[in-house]
């Protein structure tokens, strides 16, 4: 993070039936059920989270829908506006309903504040769940309808559209009152009033799979990095979006076979959970067991172990891989190098023209067989978010940098280098990435740093998993950078809520559902560290600030698909 980064339960029905819970809300509860053969019978119907919302309208003064923490129906005219109609448009993903579910029933719930003399029906949607304000379309018939909205949340049978797996997108158009009503959005601060879908459904076998459930740990403090680069940079979003799925299909299915490992790293299926965790003086400069710390405490291996370092080609900053990453490697993690064009211990920076120039081809050269000689890929990257290094030169040095880099690394034989091109993601800079993007060839993976600050930068936004992760993503969608190549969260984050203690578990248990939701992510790398930020009581960026955070982010950790099947003990 640099200084540029913060600028920025349901009545039951009919016959007792058992609800799976699916997707964000459902990593903690199904964490704890074993893979036992068991009659799926209960009345225990629980919910969940909505993945995008959005309103939908031709007014454009109503701005980014997609963030706010309402939505709105109203007919047309709507306020005396022939063309004020507006559509609430919700979006859920559903994965874990078992093969043999039958009868499933779906209800969608949504809150709204006040009691109207409205009616309110609730369609399937084409329409876009994350976009700022899509168009309202012609709708089809309605699954179901209220005749009357009541204070608090109002209920729609829409078992008609929801019958399996798959990612569903759902709008609510309005008759009968010609104002806007106002209801919850999945962006508002009371969790208990976003939208909600609740799946049961009849049957008997075998619950989904899962992890069994661990002890929570106790968090122990973790020093803010003191040596390595000049912090890591956040990506502040404006325009925060989910992904964009198809409307009733399920996610596009991984390439490859679950277990299996490309050549440039990327999993057959689901994708790496990694860290970054810095060491101090105090610790000794053990950056071995700044991640082993880590690791007891959330009871899993990291799959990817990602370290910063810089042009000096001395001790650990400079000559890697070091006696700890090459331990890291023999217990069976990747690792992620991320080279700074600077040097840490004096300050010093280098231009990209310094690079190119050939002044430090010995450096280069040198890194270059030390990766070589690994026998095994690893991830590199050159200067992350380069477009907050003004002082290192123009946009074009930095391509040609990053070119004459990698080309010294071919030249050398470093074949198993998986180049990583790393990102802030802001939109205040999308009118650069283009021209900071070194070309198809020069690049394997896509990446970016994006972060819920929440209060650390002057915000009052608590943005959700998917909001946080979903701009950048969109963005790289609708301009074609990196097309085909897999995408990796380098560096991510959250602050806490000081309103709602629980606020940073929640967020991390809904993590993974907002990974599968955007499924060209390959990698997520968590930033264990201050950064940029000052830790005070209302900012604390650590994973592992108390009991519940570390707690969230274990069970994050135990989700499936966070969990490759690759060997070791992950």
């Amino acid at each position: 993070m640099t200084s540029r980064g913060l600028h920025r339960m349901i009545p039951h029905r009919g016959p007792r039936r058992k609800a799976v819970v699916l997707g964000v809300i459902g990593t903690t509860v199904v964490l704890g059920l074993g893979a036992t053969m068991v009659p799926l019978l209960a009345n225990d119907d629980l919910s969940i989270a909505v993945v995008a919302d959005t309103t939908a309208t031709a007014v454009p003064q109503d701005g980014d829908n997609s963030v706010k923490t309402t939505l709105a129906t109203c007919p047309a005219p709507c306020d005396g506006n022939p063309r004020g109609a507006r559509e609430a448009v919700l979006t859920f993903l559903v994965t874990t309903l078992p093969a043999n579910a039958v009868n499933v029933r779906a209800t969608l719930r949504v809150h709204a504040w006040q009691k109207f003399d409205a009616a309110v029906s609730a369609h399937e949607s084409r329409l876009d769940a994350r976009a700022a304000r899509p168009m309202p379309t012609a709708l089809g018939t309605a699954l179901d309808t209220v005749s009357g909205v009541a204070k608090g949340f109002n209920e729609w049978d829409v078992s008609g559209l929801v019958n399996g797996n798959g990612i569903w997108t759902l709008s609510l158009a309005q008759a009968g009152l010609d104002s806007r009503i106002y209801w919850a959005s999945g962006e508002n601060r009371n969790a208990d009033l976003r939208p909600r879908l609740s799946i049961s459904y009849d049957g008997v076998g075998a619950r989904p799979p899962s992890a069994s459930p661990s002890v929570v740990p106790t968090p122990t403090p973790t020093a803010t990095a003191s040596r390595p680069p000049a912090s890591p940079t956040a990506s502040p979003s404006v325009s925060p979006s989910p992904a964009r799925p198809s409307p009733t299909s399920p996610p596009p299915p991984d390439s490859g076979k679950c277990g299996t490992v490309s050549a440039k790293l990327v999993p057959g299926c689901g994708a790496w959970w990694g860290m970054y965790s810095p060491t101090s003086a105090a610790a000794g400069w053990d950056h071995g067991k700044a991640v082993s710390d880590v690791e007891k405490q959330v009871g899993r291996k990291f799959d990817i172990v990602h370290r910063y370092h810089d042009f000096s080609n001395t001790g650990s900053n400079g000559a890697f891989p070091d006696e700890f990453q090459q331990q890291q490697m023999r217990d069976g993690r990747l690792m992620f190098f991320a080279w700074e064009s600077r040097v840490f211990s004096s300050g010093t920076v280098l231009t990209w023209k310094d690079v190119y120039s050939g002044r430090y081809d010995a450096t280069i050269d040198a890194v270059a067989g030390r990766i070589r000689a690994i026998g095994q890929p690893v991830f590199i990257g050159f200067d992350h978010e380069p477009e907050d290094e003004p002082a290192k030169g123009s946009d074009a040095d930095f391509v040609r940098a990053w070119r004459y880099v990698h080309d010294r690394f071919a030249d050398a034989k470093a074949d198993n280098a998986v180049w990583v091109w790393t990102m802030m993601g802001w939109s205040g800079h999308y009118d650069r990435y283009a021209g900071l993007y070194p070309g198809d060839r020069y690049v394997d993976w896509v990446a970016w740093d994006p972060y819920n600050f929440h209060v650390c930068n002057g915000s009052t936004v608590w943005k959700s998993p998917s909001t946080t992760i979903g701009s950048f993503y969109r963005w790289l969608d609708e301009n074609g950078i990196g097309a085909g190549k897999p995408r990796m969260l380098a560096e991510f984050g959250t602050n806490m809520n000081a309103a709602d203690p629980n606020a940073k578990r929640r967020w991390f248990e809904e993590f993974p559902a907002a990974l599968k939701a955007h499924p060209k992510i390959k990698a997520a790398i968590y930033f264990n560290s201050a950064g940029m930020t000052k830790t005070t009581n209302t900012c604390n960026m650590m994973m592992n600030q108390d009991a519940a955070a570390v707690a969230g982010f274990a069970a994050a950790g135990r989700d499936s698909y966070l969990r490759q099947p690759t060997g070791g003990s992950r």
